[in-house]
């Protein structure tokens, strides 16, 4: 029995002091250190203000015992249709993919590449992309481990001329990003041409292309606004949109001690999704500010306008929901889903910017720029609108941008300095009448006080740059 007793005593002590063993061994353990590569260049917002954050994130939870090294532009090798493959052979432990590279070999989540079916807020179409993961794209991505799914801001038609009807689209040229986007154009009339983005400013400048029909966040990116002064949106929902999936190795993953698989758990799903979406959005805004306020033509068509246009790309649906039977999927089924989580989110608030650092000056009021009111048409006037440069002839580089011309008010005349007033001279009356004498003590007149200084007038300043232009739809 005392034998017994000693043996239970001994365990207890052992289970009692095994937390402590544990704890020990973990702040022994060297920290883990994941690789995310991603396309994208390091002064890119999804670089600078998702992926980085979300790392950092990450590592201050994990307390230090995980590290996440971001290597942007490709620097680990390959090429950005390559990115899943890397993600899922180890190559690279995290990956930013978009798996739209690889044509045909992802099919479901292009439900969301559909054309008119994505929000024109990728906040909103983020979150509904991550819900609609959990009910259909687990056999698609099985081979990796999604820590979130996104939608990028939503497509813009950027031209030369401006494109305010179906009609305006015939015949032209346009880059576009997706598979099912250039099956939607070739529907409205014009030719899809796709290529590379960084392809863009030489297909521009050589007359290869009239157009694109690209996000907002590629415009300062390629500088498409230096030759391109046309932009039109679509009210409420976006032309076509690309998606991307954060993807993880299975056995990175696996490998990380359960603490750690729960942090990065924590950050991942729609927290990340939301992330994702804040910062497309968040970006997509600020450009299009930009873009208005150098004087471009921005046309937002009205929604009776965009069911004209949805109606004429429902061929590009009808091909898909074939393709996904061949699949053995019910297409039909997954565009109720996606219309119905998209609803689920179309109330969610806009996201708002971080507010500017404390130690940065404040900025002139006459050169902010007036907020531009959420799906509102932007049609400069004649007197503040930039010209729009005609498309240029094959081979022919359009002329450079013209500096927009600053109007400045004459200089203002130089102010008559004030008089100097003299002291008045003491009348001789005052002067005692006796025989000349030495010379009286005459008591100083008190000084007369100084004119009050004058402070110079400024010359007028020059006059308050234009208003941004007036809201114009466009109906049909």
């Amino acid at each position: 029995m005392r034998v017994a007793r000693r043996t239970v005593l001994a365990s207890t002590l052992a289970s009692l002091a095994a937390p402590g063993v544990l704890r020990l061994a973990r702040a022994d353990a060297p920290p883990v250190t994941l690789k995310l590569h991603h396309a994208f260049s390091a002064v890119s917002s999804v670089h600078d203000k998702f992926l980085s954050p979300w790392a950092r994130k990450i590592e201050t939870e994990a307390g230090g015992r995980l590290h996440i090294d971001v290597f942007p532009s490709m620097e680990l090798g390959g090429a950005p249709a390559q990115l899943f493959d890397q993600a899922r052979d180890g190559t690279a432990d995290i990956v930013w993919a978009a798996p739209g590279l690889n044509p045909g070999r992802f099919p479901k989540i292009e439900t969301f590449e559909l054309p008119f079916l994505a929000s024109s807020r990728a906040l909103v179409s983020s979150k509904a992309l991550q819900d609609f993961s959990a009910l259909y794209l687990k056999d698609e991505f099985g081979d990796v481990h999604p820590l979130c799914f996104s939608s990028a801001d939503r497509s813009v038609i950027h031209a030369y001329q401006a494109v305010r009807s179906i009609e305006d689209m015939k015949n032209l040229k346009l880059h576009v990003q997706t598979r099912l986007a250039g099956e939607a154009m070739r529907t409205l009339g014009a030719e899809a041409v796709p290529m590379p983005g960084e392809e863009l400013p030489a297909a521009l400048t050589e007359g290869v292309i009239d157009g694109c029909v690209d996000p907002w966040h590629l415009v300062p990116t390629f500088r498409l606004n230096d030759v391109l002064k046309n932009h039109t949106e679509f009210s409420g929902l976006s032309l076509s949109s690309r998606t991307y999936v954060l993807a993880m190795n299975k056995a990175a993953y696996q490998r990380l001690p359960r603490d750690l698989q729960a942090v990065l758990d924590a950050n991942s799903g729609e927290l990340a999704a939301g992330m994702a979406g804040a910062m497309w959005d968040l970006q997509a805004h600020a450009v299009a500010e930009n873009v208005a306020q150098s004087g471009d033509v921005i046309v937002t068509l009205l929604p009776e306008a965009v069911a004209h246009w949805r109606k004429a790309t429902e061929p590009v649906v009808e091909i898909w929901l074939k393709e996904m039977r061949e699949h053995k999927a019910d297409g039909g089924k997954m565009i109720a889903s996606a219309h119905a989580l998209l609803a689920r989110y179309a109330d969610l608030p806009e996201p708002q910017p971080p507010p500017p650092q404390a130690s940065a000056p404040p900025q002139d009021s006459a050169s902010e720029a007036p907020p531009r009111s959420a799906g509102v048409t932007t049609v400069p006037s004649p007197s503040t609108a930039t010209a729009t440069p005609a498309p240029p002839a094959p081979g022919i580089k359009p002329a450079p941008p013209q500096p927009a011309h600053i109007t400045t008010a004459p200089p203002a005349k130089p102010t008559a300095a004030p008089p100097i007033v003299k002291p008045a001279p003491v009348p001789q009356a005052a002067l005692p009448a006796s025989p000349p004498a030495p010379a009286p003590i005459v008591k100083p007149l008190p000084a007369l006080s100084a004119p009050p200084a004058v402070k110079p007038v400024p010359p007028p300043t020059a006059a308050p740059p234009p208003p941004p232009p007036k809201a114009l739809n466009i109906p049909l």
